[in-house]
Order: structure tokens, then C-alpha cells, then sequence
């Protein structure tokens, strides 16, 4: 598939296994993953994110060693959340996604709503795809490239933040999104 004359690939209901996950995300550069995910607090390493037959955690992302990877995009609950026993370590799966090799990782420190999600996704890959983020590679097909993510996560949630505003309900939707990396 083809999107801003970038090639994508979506996976998901029975496509989304984990084998399938596994084996894409070294074939991509990118990665979105739009599902649930939990922090194993008796485990840090068994966190993970919900596919469609089991959970992918967090030592067998850590496993993958890649090459060649930019960037993950985390639209998940809980991503970026560390563990209280653990105060001075960084275990989650945002640090389980850099260890693997990507350079840049946004998460969330809690929870998100469904509805904000798709929100801050979209503003996210408007900001990049509006400004030079992206490259052409060698073999003529455009690559994004994470060097602006910390500045698209901040356009992003200043849009919902501008929308929904500062009350204290409104700060729970809109501060856990945080982005990891260069």
C-alpha cells in the first residue's frame, strides 16, 4: 500500500500475530502500533503489546537486535510506563523497542483514551509529511525520517491540547504522550 508515496503495510485482526509482527517490523524502518499493551508489574520484561494470539513482550522485542530501524510509534497504553520497584531503571517497552534498535519511540506514561489516540497519530504524521522528514532512498521511493519526531509529538498534543484545554480532566488525555530517543 502507498501513502504519501511512502510503501506501508497494515496488519491487523488474524494478520497481526506475533511471528508476523516480528518478522515485518525487520522489514520496516517504521512501525505504528495502534492496540493495547500492559506493564507487567511482577515482570517488567513480560510487558507487552496485545496481538491478536498473545501478548509480545518486551525480552523478545529486546531480542530482535535490528538494523536499520527509525521509529515507533506506540499508540498503546501504558508504553511508556517504568516500574515503582525499579525507580532508578528504565523497563518498559519504549526503552524495549530502543534497546532493539530504533532511534526514535513515542509512548505513553498511562493510559489514553481510543478517541485521542487516532488524533495525535494523524497530527503526528501531518507535521512530518508537511515538512521535510521525509528522504528519498536509493531505489526511488520516499522514507520518512525520524530526526523531526520530538517535534511532531509536540504539534501533535499542542493540537489536543488547544482542543480539549487544561482542566485537570483534560491533562490526563493529553500529557502521557512522550517521546524517547533522537
Amino acid at each position: 500500500m502507498e501513502n504519501a508515496g511512502i510503501h506501508t503495510l497494515l496488519l491487523e485482526d488474524d494478520t497481526a500475530t506475533i511471528s508476523r509482527v516480528m518478522d515485518e517490523m525487520r522489514a520496516y524502518g517504521w512501525v505504528h502500533f495502534a492496540c493495547h499493551a500492559i506493564q507487567d508489574a511482577q515482570d517488567s520484561l513480560k510487558s507487552g503489546i496485545h496481538l491478536d494470539d498473545g501478548r509480545l513482550e518486551l525480552l523478545e522485542i529486546m531480542k530482535l537486535r535490528m538494523e536499520d530501524t527509525n521509529h515507533a510509534f506506540l499508540s498503546a497504553c501504558q508504553t511508556g510506563a517504568g516500574d515503582e520497584k525499579l525507580s532508578d531503571e528504565v523497563v518498559h517497552l519504549a526503552a524495549g523497542i530502543l534497546a532493539a534498535g530504533y532511534r526514535s519511540v513515542v509512548a505513553t506514561m498511562w493510559s489514553i483514551k481510543d478517541r485521542h489516540g487516532p488524533e495525535v497519530a494523524m497530527d503526528f504524521y501531518a507535521h512530518l509529511l508537511d515538512g521535510s522528514s521525509h528522504v528519498d532512498s536509493p531505489i526511488g521511493e520516499k522514507r520518512l525520517n525520524s530526526v523531526d519526531a520530538a517535534s511532531a509529538l509536540d504539534h501533535a498534543v499542542r493540537q489536543l491540547r488547544n482542543k480539549i484545554g487544561d482542566k485537570e480532566d483534560a491533562l490526563l488525555m493529553w500529557v502521557p504522550y512522550v517521546h524517547y530517543g533522537v
